[in-house]
């Protein structure tokens, strides 16, 4: 199958219209404007809709009523979007609605700047919006992984009825690579939603979609017992990540989305140098690989990241701490490159 050159943004487009979005909402803000864009002259000729909100807030509630009607539903912003999208979600994920939601990464707190990063990442995974949620998280670091992450997103999102968001950043929205436009094929059962839609009850019983759990006084209790369970089954089921010449490896670099393909590219550098260096890609955020680095736990890891550090909290959970865990990452649309790495990394050797 032949490749195409596309920037990340559209590789995303084509890829959730391939899977069957057929309602997306949204409303523009630099890094991710290709995406509405793009939705906005390929949806009408697949028969699917595309509304441009009138803010952030609109566009999150949009994909709650157009996912209650059992329609895969898309949206997509950048950070200060998403924030504003925080309690739409949490409604989201309490109704148990499956949808995608991607957050094209740029630099904060505030408006910050256009340039990417990853400091986005506990608002992803620790629940940004209230109450006790879990969002399923993915963290694409080329266009390819985007482009396949993109349709099963889908699938995640419909087995576990639960939002999956897609964690990007503004570098690989804007990059151009070649992308292998595969055909869409499910990747996991993918369960009726006869029983909870809202597709018109004049043939069957009424269905309910609703968050509000007053009476009896336990009910909420329930569903949130309820929702533990199903984030539990979630992770036992979902961990992605890969490894890159970790067996041998004393220190391992862990990384992900753009970061990782710098750290990549690192371990082959410090291996011509004679260092024993490996690195261990993320791709699900949440739930996190806790399992691959357990397998490593006693070597020395560092974790680069664009942020002043959020990965490594998760990195040093999973590790109980043992090992020296070293952080390396700014703030504020700062990209990390090969030579700072391996700065690091010979430190690291002495």
């Amino acid at each position: 199958m032949k490749k195409e050159l596309m920037k990340g943004s559209h590789a995303l487009v084509h890829a959730s219209i391939e899977a069957g979005c057929t309602f997306f909402a949204g409303y523009p803000i630099t890094p991710q404007n290709e995406i509405p864009e793009l939705m906005s002259k390929l949806m009408p000729k697949s028969n699917g809709t595309f509304i441009q909100a009138e803010s952030e807030v609109s566009s999150i509630n949009m994909i709650f009523g157009a996912a209650s009607t059992g329609a895969r539903s898309m949206t997509s912003s950048s950070s200060p979007g998403v924030s504003l999208m925080q309690e739409g979600i949490s409604y989201i994920a309490a109704a148990e609605l499956p949808c995608v939601i991607v957050n094209m990464v740029r630099a904060g707190p505030g408006l910050g700047n256009l340039r990417a990063s990853q400091a986005d990442l506990f608002q992803s995974v620790k629940g940004g919006g209230h109450g006790d949620y879990r969002l399923i998280v993915l963290a694409p670091s080329t266009n390819q992984e985007i482009y396949d992450l993109t349709m099963a997103a889908f699938d995640y999102a419909d087995h576990h009825k639960n939002p999956v968001l897609i964690l990007g950043d503004g570098i690989i929205s804007q990059m151009i690579e070649p992308v292998e436009l595969k055909k869409y094929k499910p990747i996991l059962p993918l369960p009726s939603k006869d029983d909870w839609a809202l597709t018109g009850c004049k043939d069957r019983q009424r269905h309910l979609v609703k968050t509000t759990r007053l009476d009896p006084p336990d009910l909420l209790v329930k569903h949130n017992l309820h929702l533990k369970k199903k984030y539990k089954k979630i992770s036992d089921e979902l961990t992605l990540f890969k490894e890159f010449e970790t067996e041998d490896a004393e220190i391992i670099i862990v990384a992900y989305g753009i970061t990782a393909r710098v750290a990549q590219e690192t371990v082959h550098l410090a291996r011509k140098e004679g260092m024993k260096v490996g690195s261990i890609q993320l791709i699900t955020l949440w739930p996190f690989p806790n399992k691959i680095l357990k397998k490593y736990r006693g070597r020395d890891f560092l974790v680069v990241e664009m942020s002043n550090g959020q990965l490594i909290e998760d990195v040093k959970l999973a590790l109980g701490c043992k090992g020296r865990i070293l952080h390396f990452g700014y703030g504020g649309g700062w990209y990390p490159d090969t030579d700072q790495i391996l700065t690091k990394l010979r430190n690291m050797k002495k």
